[in-house]
């Protein structure tokens, strides 16, 4: 829905300055901000433990379930507070995140499955089964599937049937974690595509964290790079992937040609960045 240029747009949700705890004492976000304007794609960018699964469950607040709490800032959906919000309540404001994992009930099939993400409606059966069929174009492959138990489907159509799901609840944003874990290239350029294609034909704004930083730099407006539970750089995301710090220990590319992330001396990267 965004340009890759544009800016300037209405802000949908707004993490201003926040500290997430777990346990009383290990102090995992240290003050992180960052805003989804409404029709965009951001990226959440980082390595493992880098902090990006503890924000998008303080946004759709599922940290007490793992004893952690936001302890300072705030977080703000339509200029409204909601992290004291339950996550069904959010949910009805239109705020879906998809779990990292491709969590489905296994037990259930794809088309079962994809109807509990209407349980919340009250717009009737017609309008379900249209929004059924709207899923079903984008995933074909989940059509073909739809008898089949989801438990026996592979990686890729469970990450198919968990964003399926998500769209059939009629979300504004989708909380997107790591969508392309353990899956194989063309599926992971197939999942991003049908991202892409969501956010520009059904107006859902993204919030998706990511550690291939080359497709999701590729297929976002913004980013944000997350390391040690710090953002340590923002920007367009065109601008982002031609930053030579992010070319090099994101990307794995320098002036001096591709480097291993053993090649480069963490405190390099936390000197630059973080000074």
């Amino acid at each position: 829905m965004l340009d890759a240029g544009q800016t300037e747009a209405e802000t949908l949700l707004e993490v201003n300055n926040i500290e997430v705890i777990y346990n009383h004492v290990i102090l995992v976000l240290k003050g992180v901000s960052l805003k989804v304007p409404k029709g965009g794609i951001t990226a959440l960018l980082g390595g493992n433990g880098a902090g990006k699964t503890t924000t998008l469950k303080a946004i759709s607040n599922l940290l007490h379930s793992e004893r952690g709490e936001v302890t300072k800032g705030s977080i703000m959906y339509r200029s409204d507070r909601v992290q004291d919000l339950s996550p069904a309540e959010l949910v009805t404001r239109g705020v879906i995140q998809v779990m990292e994992g491709r969590h489905c009930f296994e037990h259930l099939t794809v088309e079962e499955n994809l109807l509990t993400g209407a349980y919340t409606r009250r717009d009737g059966a017609g309008a379900i089964a249209a929004d059924l069929e709207m899923v079903y174009a984008y995933f074909p492959r989940l059509k073909e599937r739809r008898k089949s138990q989801a438990g026996y489907t592979s990686g890729g159509e469970q990450q198919m049937v968990a964003m399926g799901r998500a769209m059939m609840a009629k979300p504004e944003t989708i909380l997107l974690d790591e969508p392309s874990m353990g899956l194989a290239p063309q599926l992971v350029e197939e999942i991003f595509n049908i991202v892409r294609d969501l956010n520009e034909k059904e107006g859902v704004s993204f919030l998706l964290a990511e550690q291939n930083t080359t497709v999701a730099l590729r297929f976002a407006h913004y980013g944000y790079i997350l390391e040690s539970g710090r953002v340590v750089m923002d920007g367009p995301a065109a601008d982002l992937l031609q930053n030579p710090d992010v070319k090099e220990f994101y990307l794995g590319v320098s002036e001096e040609g591709r480097k291993s992330f053993r090649d480069v001396r963490s405190y390099r990267r936390r000197k630059r960045w973080l000074s």
